[in-house]
């Protein structure tokens, strides 16, 4: 008997990830320099690693408290508060398996079935495949030609176009794939659009710490009891595989998302979080080292696309760059990953894999080191070489 026509029917509406089949690809390629993979190329910090021994040692091997242990709850309010003057209690604050569990946790706690999600893209696909799965629509909104930013008037216009089924609004900045982050003042105005009306804001700011032009900014100063924000340890102190993510909303939301939180996973392992605990009390400058050699990769490889006349907005945030290809070449970008890989040795990321407003453009991750980031650059001006030699002929 075929048992796959019995699943989930939303199942069919999410496809697999093309970011993870063009890595697969390039990971077999020998010598290729790996632009694809967004994750800090730098170590847990060592105080960090310490507090999980200590934890081990002294036998923290049960369940926590299903929203997370009193002291990192405790630690997150205090961080938060100190570093981005956004103000939650610990019992604002759920504890999840990485940010992905906290954008699920969200995301099915909110929508019922065929209530709309706004989700401005270029984006990454993550935000889409939950609200299928939710049963929810994923309203995809070009920002190409807004500078990769929902403006006001487009946010207003598109709710007014989708009617009241629009339950929420995905923003997610410093973002994903392009760099591109917003001010407050930028946030207070889309804030403005949004008040009054039963719209949830989803502001995944996992992030934050990696803001290179002006502090982190976000929706919750202006828009506090619609909007939940997202972060986690992950970028800031490069501790992914550590998958301790964040979750804050006001006490009555929390009350409400804690309950798919606990019947997902229960509670995230008690050693890793009191690692977490530790990096975000005695470790909240922790990423600044990481964020200045960030800076200097960006400023390298932008400087490299610009002299091979890609065009690229300078990304504000986050660990990547969102080039658009030189227009005297291959311009479908998908074709154009694929033989670079193939050809020239660097694997970047078709630009429409993110979705509208995406075509022709490549994303690269700069969390790899300086001499990784060299020698691709290096090859990629002999690809593009070769490529306009070939044209000519």
């Amino acid at each position: 008997m075929e048992m796959t026509k019995y699943l989930n029917t939303q199942l069919a509406g999410v496809k697999a990830s093309d970011i993870l089949a063009f890595a697969n690809f390039a990971s077999g390629i020998p010598n290729i320099v790996n632009f694809t993979v967004g994750e800090p190329d730098f170590n847990t910090p060592e105080h960090v690693q310490q507090a999980a021994i200590r934890s081990i040692q002294e036998n923290h091997s049960h369940y926590a408290p299903s929203n997370g242990t009193q002291e990192l709850r405790q630690n997150v309010s205090d961080y938060l508060a100190d570093k981005y003057d956004q103000h939650y209690t610990p019992e604002e604050v759920i504890v999840t398996e990485g940010a992905t569990e906290a954008i699920y946790t969200a995301i099915v706690s909110v929508l019922n079935p065929g209530d709309k999600v706004i989700i401005p893209t270029p984006t990454f696909p993550l935000y889409i495949a939950d609200v299928t799965v939710a049963g929810g629509q994923p309203i995809l909104v070009d920002t190409s030609a807004t500078d990769f930013k929902l403006t006001p008037e487009l946010l207003a216009q598109t709710i007014d176009r989708e009617g009241p089924s629009v339950k929420m609004l995905v923003l997610n900045y410093p973002g994903n794939p392009t760099g591109v982050t917003y001010s407050q003042a930028e946030l207070d105005a889309l804030g403005d659009v949004l008040r009054d009306k039963p719209i949830f804001a989803l502001c995944d700011e996992i992030y934050s710490e990696l803001n290179y032009d002006h502090p982190h900014a976000s929706l919750t100063k202006s828009l506090r009891e619609q909007t939940i924000p997202i972060s986690g340890v992950s970028k800031s102190h490069a501790m992914t595989g550590w998958r301790i993510g964040l979750l804050c909303a006001p006490q009555n939301l929390v009350n409400e998302l804690s309950k798919i939180h606990q019947f997902t996973i229960t509670s995230t392992a008690t050693v890793a979080q009191d690692a977490a605990a530790e990096a975000l009390g005695n470790g909240q400058d922790d990423a600044l080292p990481m964020k200045a050699e960030y800076q200097k990769r960006r400023d390298y490889i932008l400087d490299t696309l610009n002299e091979l006349g890609f065009q690229t907005a300078k990304p504000s945030g986050a660990f990547y760059i969102y080039t658009k290809i030189a227009p005297d070449l291959e311009q479908d970008d998908v074709k154009f990953a694929y033989d670079l890989a193939k050809s020239g040795h660097v694997a970047a990321v078709p630009g429409s894999y993110f979705g509208p407003g995406g075509d022709h453009y490549l994303r690269l991750s700069y969390a790899t080191s300086m001499a990784e980031i060299k020698r691709g650059m290096s090859q990629l001006q002999q690809y593009v070489a070769d490529q306009r030699v070939s044209q000519t002929v």
